[in-house]
Formats: C-alpha cells, structure tokens, sequence
C-alpha cells in the first residue's frame, strides 16, 4: 500500500510539474487586439501596435521590389508572441541610431531625437544647422557611402539600428552589416508618389524612437496645412502653364505626370505641360520636344542645379529660346544650401510639403499669398 501511495504520489509530481514547464513554455498566440496606426497616404507602410511591442511592415522598399519586410519592435521586457514572423526584432525606444538618406534628418530633429544620431555616410550633405553643430563637435561618425559603407566605423560604434535603404535590393554593404548582429531595416519613404505620403514616414521613426503621438501630431499639422494651401489656391482665377527640369547630355529631364513634382504643381492650381505623361519617376526627352510643347509656357520650376541665368547661356544657348526664360520667371530650389553644399530641399522637402506648396503657390498666384518668404524655391539671378 505504501508502495503505491508513494507511486501514485510520484506520478502526481511529475504531472504537476509537467503542466508548470508547459505553461513556461507556452508563449501567447498573436493577440488580435492590435491597434492599426492610422496611415492615410504612405502606401508602403503598415505599423501595428500591441502595446509593449509593434510590428511595422514595409512594402515596396524599392521600385518593383518582390519581398516585404517585417520589424519587430518590442520594448524591454515585452511580452511577444512565439509565432510572430519578422526580419529584424529591434529594443525599443532605440538609443543610438544610423540613418542614411539626409531625408531621415528632419525626422528625428522634428521628434527631438537628433541627440541619437551617431553615425552618417556623406556628412558633408547634411544641410541642418543643428546637426552640422554636433557633427562639428565630433558627435557624429564618418561612415562612408550608401553603398559602400565603413564597417568597421559601424561596429565601433554599435547602434541599436540602421536605417538604410536600396535602390534595387542589391546593397552588399548593408547585407555584411546585417551578418555582423547589427540590425538594419531599410526606409521606402523615398518610394512614394505623393506629398503627404512622403511625409507620413514621420510615423516610422516615432515607432523607433517611442514618440508615436509626438509623430502623429507633426503629421497632422503638415497634412492640415497642406490641404489649406491646396484650397487657397483653387481660389486663383487662371491656372499658368508650367514646365520643369533641364538638359543633360542632349537630354532633357523632367518629372512624369504622376511624379512627386507633378503632383505640387497640379495641387498649386497650375498646368503642368507633360501632366499627361506616364510614370511616377522622370522622362528623358529631346530638346527639341520639350521646345515644341514648352516654348510659351508661363513658368520654369527647377532647372537642374541651375542657379543663375547666365549659367544656363553657357550650358545651351537654346535655353533662350523659352519665354520662361525671357520673362525671367524661371525659379530652382538649387540655391538654398547649406554650410557644406547640402541642397536643403533634398533634405526637408519630403517632409515639409506644406512649405513646398506654399512655394509655388507663391509663385503662380502670389496674390494669394502677399509678403509671404520662400522657403525653397527662389528666382534665378
């Protein structure tokens, strides 16, 4: 009897103590009570928040990309599903970042993160005199090129992430970085076709950063400005032909009719010459198309790098041949640089859209707009 009271008493404990290691074990399932963050305009981005973790997902991370990317990221101490498929897991807020698009800048500067920033390919790009100040003072690395980055800098330094991006998916350098245990998870802001779409990317970073409604609030006010200006402008009685871009090589580009620059002008109530072509990227045409669609038109908006008059006579006599040109109403966002050389509107235009359409709004239909100071876009001396 003894025996098998001391054998059924056994086989209770290992029982029980079976059941505790399972519960151990077991991780929950993906919660369905995931809150989707609000994204209206940014087509390549998805963020999901579960609390203490929040799955981002990034589609189209390059033109005609065949793959999604999934990050992961959970704070100290999160409780995470077992299941939950993801590229890259990354503690959140992170507390030392490497970006590597001058457009990532604004981004953490607007959400009071510049302080993070260690490590930058091309410093000399970098337009914001904020940033230049901590770069000046040694607080930021060299590390390179985009694509050719110094990783040996990188590990040294040991950011918590870099945020990367590609052109074509085929960056080796990001690749061998990954190799090294350094997460990397590449931004798609420079993907999208629209203004407001664009900027929405503040929204990536407020995840890493754990500065979600400071990231929810800036975009609010950038798309409440945005669509006002559009409004404003409706109110404009005439709607001035506009051409754009410049020569290179006996070619000339410009934006195509869905283009990000096509788009500012048609919100700017103006008609934008080859608003009828295709394409979300730049056209390649000759000379001698553009003149037969182009010599009449009202205005030229960014001729290149152009920044005066008599740097277009010299590149092509031709140039003369446009009213635009004649009339002295040609304007380049090429002037404004920065203390380095920085073009400031590569920088800050994607997430300031706003300031972009007051700009040509300024422009084609000043009345609107009286004593108002450019941002960007200026005239050519």
């Amino acid at each position: 009897m003894k025996n098998t009271l001391y054998t059924y008493s056994l086989l209770l404990l290992i029982i029980c103590f079976g059941c505790k290691s399972d519960k151990k074990e077991k991780a929950p399932l993906l919660s369905k009570q995931g809150k989707e963050v609000e994204i209206q305009y940014a087509s390549g981005l998805k963020i999901t928040d579960f609390g203490d973790h929040k799955i981002i997902t990034v589609e189209n991370p390059w033109p005609n990309a065949d793959r999604t990317y999934r990050y992961l990221l959970a704070e100290e101490g999160a409780t995470v599903p077992q299941d939950v498929e993801f590229d890259q897991r990354i503690q959140i807020p992170v507390k030392n970042i490497v970006v590597t698009s001058t457009t990532h800048i604004p981004a953490l500067e607007v959400l009071n993160s510049e302080e993070l920033l260690v490590g930058f390919p091309g410093l000399d790009y970098i337009s914001s005199e904020k940033t230049r100040k901590r770069i000046d003072a040694g607080k930021i690395k060299e590390i390179g090129k985009n694509e050719a980055l110094n990783t040996e800098s990188l590990l040294n330094l040991q950011p918590d992430v870099v945020i990367g991006f590609s052109v074509d998916g085929s960056n080796k350098s990001l690749d061998l970085l990954q190799k090294t245990g350094i997460p990397v998870v590449f931004n798609a802001d420079w993907t999208e076709h629209t203004p407001l779409g664009k900027a929405e990317w503040i929204k990536f970073f407020g995840a890493f950063l754990g500065k979600m409604n400071e990231a929810n609030a800036f975009f609010e006010e950038v798309e409440e400005e945005y669509l006002s200006a559009k409004e404003l402008a409706k109110k404009a009685k005439n709607k001035p032909d506009v051409v754009a871009g410049a020569m290179y090589q006996d070619q000339w580009y410009l934006p195509a009719g869905n283009s990000w620059q096509a788009i500012f002008i048609e919100d700017a109530h103006a008609n934008y010459l080859f608003k009828e072509t295709e394409g979300t990227g730049s056209l390649s045409l000759s000379f001698e198309n553009i003149l037969t669609q182009a010599a009449h038109a009202d205005f030229w908006m960014g001729p290149g790098q152009f920044t005066a008059y008599t740097q277009m006579l010299q590149a092509s006599p031709h140039y003369a041949r446009f009213e635009a040109f004649e009339n002295r109403n040609i304007y380049t966002f090429a002037s404004e640089k920065g203390s380095t050389g920085g073009v400031i509107f590569y920088e800050l235009a994607p997430l300031r859209p706003d300031l972009v359409l007051k700009d040509m709004i300024s422009v084609f239909h000043p009345q609107l707009l009286p004593n108002y100071t450019s941002t960007f876009y200026k005239p050519l001396e």
